[in-house]
């Protein structure tokens, strides 16, 4: 492909009408300051940047022109650092690439260098042109290879094979047809990987995983383990949940000494702090949630951690609270608002009943809490519900947090509750797998081969992993059932082989990974999808569709897993489970034609994976699929964003005259109907979804109130942000999808 201006140009007034976005206007701005500039990569710079400058909600597809002249500049500036370092093939860069601790050797290792350049053969240039300008730059900077000076070296499309070579590694029957499926997917933008995926496959250091998930154990050596596990994580690119409700309250005792304990705040400062110190390759601060019950002593405090005003010594800005509810909290709230609210320490239910009160959930716990109120040896913490539901939502209006968990909801669809118990979810509250906390047994001294060391044994508990993609919806034509079922069974097989490909930065998460193969797909492009089809947001036809496209999805995972039980082995948790039971299918009312069907194969053959669906915020990598993030709504139809570097259209995809009302402002749309659509979804999705809540400054507390009981009476799992238009809160691009 000849790279010039003028060849550019000429295919844009071929594939572009040009009553609409005429070549002139775009010659007559680019003049206006290209004054003396003669190099063609410094020309296409300024092409591209008139075009993003004449974008419009009137004119979007100078976004598309934008990027083409983006790309001409980058593969011209590409073209002459190949020929210098004398790189002529795909498998002549690799090596290059790998001798410089860039690539992976494993690559090389795995596929020979035919199979390498038949791999190329397949790589469709012509995909480039699927990019917007923000998503082209996107790549640019933050994920295609660069060298040691930061100049790029891979094309987007070396990239977008690179991670389809990793992710077919170990495959053994028809490996190239999967590497073919697996870069497909990717450079159709039907399907992205999350954030670490797209960023670590190919690499040295290729730990894969999004969000990581840790119990606190109530002990000095148990805490600072789960801090040092999250440092561990932090430092390879992961964020994490870490749930602190096991973590004796202010004042409690410690071997017998009276309010000697200090609380879990100070753990969680320690967190905090953990975050700020170990960076996230160097490219942002490490990302925290942490989880706190809805009846721990310490919550009034915890619920403070954000906010503005009170003792800065008690507070922890970096770091993003959650609450786990129980079913009775929100009865109360619901039925009783003018009652009390207990407030008690773990520890000493533990130690006056017998039992962790975390352990239990619904009818289970709701016994054991009001026998622990009744419990005069268990010292109370006596707060009017309302006053402790206004704290919630005032640290909610005014920091967006705490997120939502409801357990009781969470672990009664919990398909691996043979196995234990969902105690919290992770940094963007749409994972919901089996925890537990890691137990030091012994520390024992010995001598080997003249040197003395010492050996700790640890009983890892339930560290939870989640690998992440996302089916880009508004990419896919959702109304053909196939190319739905096959772009899902692709995913879930990606998916699959990223457990088993994965660098893992603690053995914990590989223990339990191997254990569950659990897998997070998700979805994004849900406004975007709606609004291609015509559907508005507040409408009976979007609960309508969403459950059906949900549905087929849910269907199509399901089959594909089991089809890869048959041909792999199951995870080893199956039997038990609601899965080998039946019982998966029964409580979400799949009980005839295909699904009774597939209940009897999943019984038969198994499953590959114990949990499958979960749907990710996908803050970045939506921009890279040009799409909307996850399942929210649009913030705004076209507006543009200044970086240092120029400015980049943020464009609403297939905004036209069809379209343009179907994409409502988040903060303008009815929030129950957000609701009931995330309820709807719900029942499609074993897992959980990041679901943000919008507001404007007219919400009451009592309407706030409102879509917390809704959201609860619903079935949702779990709340992510309170949006509110005064605030800005930052974006998860951890477990960005």
């Amino acid at each position: 492909m000849e790279l010039s201006i003028e060849c550019t140009l000429n295919k844009i007034s071929r594939d572009f009408d040009q009553s609409l976005y005429p070549l002139s206007q775009l010659l007559e701005k680019q003049q206006s300051f290209a004054k003396g500039v003669r190099e063609p990569e410094r020309q296409a710079a300024l092409f591209a940047q008139a075009a993003a400058e004449l974008t419009t909600q009137e004119a979007p597809g100078w976004e598309f022109i934008a990027a083409r002249f983006r790309m001409l500049q980058f593969k011209t500036e590409l073209q002459p650092v190949l020929k210098a370092l004398g790189i002529c093939r795909f498998s002549d860069k690799l090596r290059y690439l790998a001798k410089e601790g860039l690539y992976g050797q494993y690559i090389l290792e795995n596929y020979t260098p035919e199979e390498l350049d038949t791999s190329f053969g397949f790589i469709e240039e012509s995909r480039d042109e699927l990019l917007t300008y923000s998503s082209l730059d996107l790549l640019l900077k933050r994920y295609v290879i660069q060298d040691h000076g930061h100049q790029p070296l891979e094309t987007v499309q070396e990239m977008f094979l690179g991670i389809a070579l990793h992710l077919a590694m170990q495959e053994t029957d028809r490996r190239l047809e999967w590497v073919r499926g697996f870069y497909d997917m990717l450079s159709t933008l039907k399907v992205t990987m999350a954030t670490p995926t797209l960023s670590n496959a190919r690499k040295p250091y290729h730990q894969l995983s999004s969000c990581f998930i840790d119990t606190v154990p109530d002990s000095l050596t148990g805490i600072y383990q789960s801090i040092g596990n999250f440092a561990q994580v932090s430092k390879f690119g992961g964020g994490m949940g870490l749930y602190f409700g096991k973590v004796r309250a202010s004042g409690s005792d410690i071997r017998g000494f009276s309010g000697a304990a200090g609380g879990v705040l100070r753990w969680i400062k320690l967190a905090n702090d953990t975050a700020v110190a170990v960076d996230q390759l160097g490219m942002r601060q490490g990302a925290v949630a942490v989880y706190l019950d809805a009846w721990h002593r310490d919550l009034p405090e915890f619920l403070m951690l954000r906010t503005n005003n009170g003792d800065d010594r008690m507070k922890a800005h970096d770091v993003f609270p959650a609450v786990c509810y129980p079913d009775y909290f929100w009865k109360m709230a619901r039925e009783n608002i003018g009652g009390d609210w207990y407030l008690m320490c773990p520890h000493e239910i533990l130690k006056a009943r017998g039992y962790a009160l975390e352990d239990s959930f619904g009818e289970e716990w709701e016994k054991r809490y009001l026998e622990c109120v009744q419990d005069p040896a268990i010292e109370k913490r006596v707060i009017p519900i309302k006053d402790l539901i206004r704290l919630i939502i005032k640290s909610a209006a005014e920091t967006g947090t705490p997120f939502a968990f409801n357990r009781d909801t969470v672990n009664r669809m919990n398909p691996n509750g043979h196995q234990g118990i969902i105690y919290c979810s992770n940094l963007c509250t749409e994972i919901a797998q089996n925890t537990s906390a890691m137990e030091q047994i012994s520390q024992t001294v010995q001598t080997a081969d003249g040197e003395t060391v010492v050996i700790t044994a640890v009983r890892p508990g339930d560290f939870v992993v989640c690998n992440l993609a996302s089916l880009c919806l508004g990419q896919i034509d959702v109304n053909d059932v196939k190319e739905l079922h096959d772009v899902t069974r692709l995913a879930v097989r990606a998916l699959d082989n990223v457990i088993d490909l994965n660098f893992f930065p603690l053995p914990y998460a590989k223990l339990t990974s191997h254990a569950y193969r659990p897998v997070g797909l998700g979805i994004s492009g849900y406004h975007h999808m709606l609004a291609k089809q015509g559907i508005a947001w507040e409408s009976e036809a979007h609960l309508a569709f969403a459950d059906r496209v949900l549905e087929e999805i849910n269907y199509a995972a399901i089959r594909s897993s089991c089809e890869f039980a048959a041909e792999k082995g199951c995870y080893p948790y199956f039997e038990g489970s609601d899965w080998r039971t039946g019982a998966y299918f029964i409580k979400r009312g799949y009980a005839s034609g295909r699904w009774a069907a597939l209940r009897e194969d999943v019984a038969a053959r198994g499953m590959r994976n114990g949990y499958l669906l979960a749907v990710a915020p996908t803050s970045s990598t939506s921009v890279i699929a040009g799409t909307t993030a996850g399942i929210d709504p649009v913030l705004q139809r076209f507006y543009l964003e200044e970086k240092k570097d120029g400015l980049f259209p943020r464009v609403a995809p297939d905004l036209s005259m069809s379209t343009f009302w179907l994409y409502k402002n988040a903060h303008y749309i009815d929030q129950t109907w957000s609701l009931r659509a995330c309820a709807v979804r719900q029942r499609h999705i074993d897992q959980a979804q990041s679901m943000n809540l919008y507001i404007t400054n007219d919400y009451t507390f009592r309407r706030i109130l409102d879509l917390y009981l809704m959201a609860w009476e619903l079935g949702v799992k779990t709340v992510y942000y309170i949006r509110s238009r005064s605030l800005e809160v930052e974006e998860c691009e951890v477990c960005s999808s």
